[in-house]
């Protein structure tokens, strides 16, 4: 008799354990979704001469002109509106920022440009083609980008993002 029950308590007992394991598991996994994408987005005459300035320069060089992408820009402003916020400049979030244009975009790499307090599209991509690092995101192997140029109301100062993404 113990040996008829045996065979019916070990197949309870692996059901329950793999049930149990199931649940459990379901409780910690993290399904990816892709984030939504942004297709909204009104560019300034700034915003789209910063665009073109950068595009008539790789041109002059003999790289592509780079594609805008609203998303790109939209994050851009995200950004913009942080720094202004906590009146800073730097790249905080930027692992953010490029991780949900990977995700969204299906990047193969992202790199950012920022400034702040340039008064007109023409200086500011000066100062950037006048830096090594910056010039070096102007002319790398992108194929997108996005821009933002977003100016504090209280001190006055514009904030530049500009994002650039290789699909």
């Amino acid at each position: 008799m113990k040996l008829y029950l045996l065979p019916k308590i070990l197949l309870l007992a692996a059901i329950f354990m793999i049930s149990s394991c199931s649940s459990d598991m379901s409780g910690r996994e993290k399904i990816a979704s892709k984030p939504e994408i942004v297709l909204d987005y009104t560019y300034s005459t700034s915003e789209i001469e910063v665009m073109n300035l950068i595009n008539d320069y790789r041109v002059s060089v003999g790289l592509n002109p780079l594609e805008k992408i609203n998303h790109i820009s939209y994050k851009s402003e995200e950004h913009n509106i942080y720094m202004i916020a906590n009146d800073v400049l730097n790249h905080d979030g930027f692992v953010a920022r490029s991780e949900n244009i990977i995700q969204a975009l299906g990047a193969k790499a992202v790199a950012e440009n920022i400034a702040r307090n340039y008064d007109n599209p023409q200086t500011v991509v000066n100062a950037w083609l006048n830096s090594a690092t910056h010039k070096g995101n102007i002319v790398g192997n992108f194929t997108h980008f996005g821009i933002a140029i977003d100016q504090d109301a209280v001190t006055g100062k514009k904030y530049y993002t500009n994002i650039f993404v290789r699909i």
